[in-house]
């Protein structure tokens, strides 16, 4: 076991001065930067995006777990505007089974689909397809809080 090498991995003190000069809200427009919107209708979002190097793992050239997501949770907000709930919560949780893997370069469609949306809380599915295939490549689970903020 090496705690320095850890340290090093978690904490990227060689990319610190490159990300403290990163705009504000940077991360979201990196994750769904390309993204083409296909399809809206109440409670239904469809997106494609091809997979770009800046979102695959470190080896094996194929989408990161974390970048599917990330899509999830960003997708999963937008099926809840879709529906004509003008809130975008906060999310309680997001849950992921990942099926099969997508490289650089496929094409993925991304569905999102409202299960329910009660007085405060609501639920999407989002499916992530590899288009060329047309397998499967994760499903997610997203639960967001709805209910408006207090004031107080």
């Amino acid at each position: 076991m090496d705690p320095d090498a850890v340290k090093r991995s978690l904490e990227g003190e060689d990319k610190a001065e490159f990300i403290s000069h990163l705009p504000d809200h940077f991360y979201d427009q990196f994750a769904i930067h390309g993204i083409r919107v296909d399809a809206v209708d109440n409670g239904r979002v469809l997106c494609s995006l091809p997979v770009p190097p800046r979102l695959s793992s470190s080896s094996g050239g194929y989408i990161h777990g974390g970048a599917i997501a990330s899509l999830a949770d960003v997708v999963g907000s937008a099926v809840f505007y879709s529906a004509g709930i003008h809130t975008s919560g906060v999310s309680l949780e997001i849950s992921v089974s990942f099926v099969d893997a997508a490289f650089i370069g496929d094409e993925i469609e991304i569905e999102g689909n409202l299960l329910r949306a009660g007085k405060s809380v609501g639920v999407t599915s989002i499916d992530f397809v590899n288009k060329k295939t047309g397998k499967i490549i994760a499903q997610a689970r997203h639960t967001k809080y709805l209910a408006a903020s207090s004031r107080l």
